[in-house]
């Protein structure tokens, strides 16, 4: 009977594990994860969860039950250390597991502040994981101080959570402008206005030198701005890193992530990949998208490729934001974008569209559903309205689709 093995228990594993199953695949399934918990989702952890809005078990993607009822056998709190590509096997909690498939759906890690620095001071903390967040939670009580390191989405959405808990927020981005390597200079401006309005300190073109510490607990920090402001905690959004480790000490090729064809297969045709660990081919460049969306749609695609479809990824990007009343939206991906059309909406609502030349690339909506959906679905029919009717007040956004 044939044996698919899953490394990597997060929302691509369990899309891909589920897929195998609703398609039809009649032979065993092995779904090993790090964690002790099973697939559970990950934005909501440094939200609602965090809130305490959210118990732990409605944070699982499907029940635990789930998985023992659909013939998948759920490995947890368990770490594959290598993969013998000769004999088919992965060595995991001291015994060997053999794969007729393999597929990696590792995830990423989040990048941390080095030690040289005080990364490894107690009250310093990441947002990624369900450990991460239930060790940060009694550090966030309302009057303390907290230094979020890193202007991008991942420290944004820390610092609406620890100014909604009353903590006093100072964030610092190394780049001119929080959100550079990922939004227009509109949208930057939109979210900057938004903190500072909600009490944030952002601090632009400002760096870490290093933490101060007493009994190896952060008290305070170093700043390149020549400042040395005290803190309770300290919080690093500055990005994740694709987890390659144990595909890089397999010998498969690595470009940017664990590198895939347009099907989803590695260097290795027994072996796959999908999520946040997998570059993959889109119009003429190799990517990686971090999102939820991809990780299922990618996950569920290999899934049917490890069954024979022989289906080609061709993903619609998208992604969002949630930081205090406003949601983010964002339909396509900006890359090499040269003009920002700023397109107004009702109750505040506002849209920044994305062009290279006459062509749409992206659309930015906050707290504009209509907006996003317009464009996430020109995007997906390869439409370009004229910038000039994007940016006419008086055109409505639903004729753009005819256009």
């Amino acid at each position: 009977m044939s044996h698919i093995v899953v490394v990597g228990a997060g929302q691509a594993g369990a899309a891909l594990v589920a897929r195998l199953r609703a398609d039809g695949f009649g032979g065993r399934i092995t779904l090993i994860g790090e964690e002790h918990v099973p697939p559970y989702q990950r934005p909501p952890l440094s939200k609602a969860y965090l809130m305490g809005e959210m118990s732990l078990e409605r944070l699982f993607l499907r029940p635990e039950s789930f998985y023992a009822e659909n013939g998948i056998d759920l490995h947890l709190d368990e770490t594959v250390v290598a993969i013998d590509r000769a004999d088919k096997v992965v060595i995991a909690g001291g015994h060997s597991i053999p794969y007729d498939q393999l597929a990696l759906t590792t995830g990423s890690v989040p990048r941390r502040l080095s030690g040289a620095i005080g990364g490894e001071l107690r009250g310093v903390h990441v947002v990624r994981t369900l450990a991460d967040v239930d060790a940060m939670a009694p550090d966030m009580e309302a009057g303390r101080r907290v230094l979020i390191v890193g202007g991008g989405y991942i420290g944004l959405e820390a610092a609406a959570i620890c100014a909604k808990r009353g903590m006093e927020v100072t964030l610092i981005e190394m780049a001119e402008r929080i959100l550079q390597r990922v939004a227009c200079p509109e949208t930057s401006a939109y979210f900057r206005d938004l903190h500072r309005a909600h009490g944030v300190d952002i601090r632009e073109g400002v760096g870490l030198t290093c933490l101060n510490a007493a009994d190896h607990h952060v008290t305070g920090a170093i700043l390149t701005d020549m400042t040395e402001p005290p803190f309770d905690m300290v919080i690093a959004g500055i990005g994740i890193s694709p987890a390659t480790s144990l595909a890089e000490a397999a010998g498969l090729e690595i470009d940017n992530g664990i590198k895939v064809d347009t099907r989803g297969r590695t260097s290795d045709p027994a072996i796959w990949s999908a999520g946040d660990c997998a570059s993959f081919p889109y119009r003429g460049d190799r990517i990686r998208l971090e999102s939820v969306q991809n990780a299922i749609d990618q996950a569920e695609l290999v899934a049917r490729n490890m069954m024979g479809a022989d289906e080609p990824y061709d993903p619609h990007p998208w992604f969002w934001s949630d930081q205090y009343d406003v949601k983010l939206q964002i339909a396509g991906l900006n890359t090499g974008y040269d003009r920002v059309v700023v397109r107004g909406g009702a109750d505040a609502a506002l849209s920044h569209w994305y062009y290279a030349g006459t062509r749409l690339l992206a659309v930015d909506a906050m707290n504009d559903p209509r907006a996003y959906m317009v464009g996430k679905r020109l995007l997906e029919a390869g439409k370009s309205p004229a910038a000039e009717l994007v940016a006419d007040p008086g055109t409505d956004v639903k004729t753009l689709l005819r256009a």
